[in-house]
């Protein structure tokens, strides 16, 4: 099946108020029933199709699964759809399911990071020569969208397996997805990330940039988002005039936060530039030790509801100011401790951990610690 094109669609279960999947995944003979089902709907809905051939995958994923860099479900669908030949006479449809509790490949299993949204999408594409794909695909993205609800069959089929009730259950093409996570993104102020994820997504090989709600400039570029060493940055930018600075900072740090955490989810990595990308913190890079100085040591800085924001690695040498090695900044709550980790490992920190208690900044903006708290 090396000649066939694949085009890439979902069955998206929109969950009833409270209401929780039992599992995420589909024995084998449930995802074979299915993909019955879900053909049964799809020569309603695509008179034709009959003649492509249809692949499921018996199992329940959230939008930032699907959506990722090489769209890896649907191509690991797509790659196992090809290798199982196709019998004359046989129905032209194929599903992968689990037996004993493994998928027959690692793409195909859900993460329960990302379980608990309030809509799952089940994964099936149509494979069919060129001509027919192309045909296809466009009545994909004009049928669907307007009247394409699964049938009564399917979602009731769906909702006793998975001991769950549906608002509704509906076929969406990929692109369906894409525009609805783009609205999604807009609707929590987060339209900008959306111009670098439909960069990774379908112009990988393309630079794109843009700049956050709060004037961050981040960058897309050989699979990973940047952002420049916050610190520096945020010292070379003017006072807006209506916050304090500290307070600046930390909406910012707080926006980035939100943006690292959507990243990840889509398999995105960030970093900051000239550093190897991090997951779940990022590292910048101040000044090298001086041996003259004292043995390093780490200063937390913290703002009002969100907990601790930034680390500040410094030494002290006497009377003069303390030198700034470097600040790590937690963007994920469970990543404080491996980053700690990383400052105590590469400069050698005290163990000890001073609190700072608020977000300090020196004069020029520069986050920094106060001298008498070194001493």
């Amino acid at each position: 099946m090396n000649d066939v094109v694949a085009c890439p669609a979902v069955l998206a279960l929109e969950l009833a108020p409270g209401e929780t999947p039992s599992r995420l995944m589909l024995t084998r003979e449930e995802a074979q029933e299915l993909a019955g089902l879900v053909a049964e709907d799809l020569r309603n809905l695509l008179p034709g199709v009959e003649t492509s051939r249809l692949a499921v995958a018996g199992a329940l994923f959230d939008a930032v699964e699907l959506l990722r860099p090489g769209f890896p479900v649907h191509a690991t669908l797509d790659e196992l759809a090809r290798r199982i030949p196709r019998v004359t006479g046989e129905a032209a449809v194929v599903a992968f399911g689990s037996n004993q509790g493994q998928m027959p490949a690692q793409p195909l299993v859900p993460d329960p990071t990302y379980a608990g949204g309030p809509m799952r999408l089940v994964p099936w594409t149509l494979l069919a020569d060129e001509a027919l794909a192309e045909d296809l695909a466009a009545r994909i993205e004009t049928e669907l969208v307007g009247r394409g609800e699964a049938g009564a069959r399917t979602s009731d089929f769906l909702m006793r397996t998975l001991g769950v009730r549906f608002e509704h259950a509906r076929y969406l093409s990929r692109n369906d997805v894409m525009a609805m996570t783009c609205v999604q993104y807009e609707h929590v102020n987060l339209a900008p990330m959306w111009t670098l994820l439909e960069a990774a997504l379908l112009t990988p090989y393309k630079e794109e940039s843009t700049l956050t709600l709060r004037g961050l400039p981040l960058h897309y570029g050989a699979g990973r988002v940047s952002a420049p060493p916050l610190a520096a940055w945020f010292a070379g930018t003017a006072d807006n005039g209506t916050d304090d600075a500290a307070h600046q900072l930390a909406g910012i740090l707080f926006e980035l936060r939100q943006y690292s955490a959507v990243l990840n989810a889509h398999g995105i990595a960030f970093g900051f530039e000239g550093t190897a990308p991090t997951v779940g913190y990022a590292m910048e890079a101040v000044n090298d030790p001086n041996p003259t100085f004292g043995k390093p040591r780490l200063f937390a800085h913290q703002a009002r509801g969100l907990g601790v924001v930034a680390v500040t690695v410094a030494q002290t040498h006497g009377s003069a100011e303390p030198r700034i090695l470097a600040h790590g900044f937690p963007l994920a709550g469970d990543a404080m401790e491996t980053m700690l980790q990383a400052l105590h490992a590469r400069y050698n920190a005290d163990e000890t951990i001073t609190d700072l208690g608020t977000l300090f900044l020196a004069p020029g903006r520069r986050l920094a610690v106060p001298a008498a708290s070194v001493h």
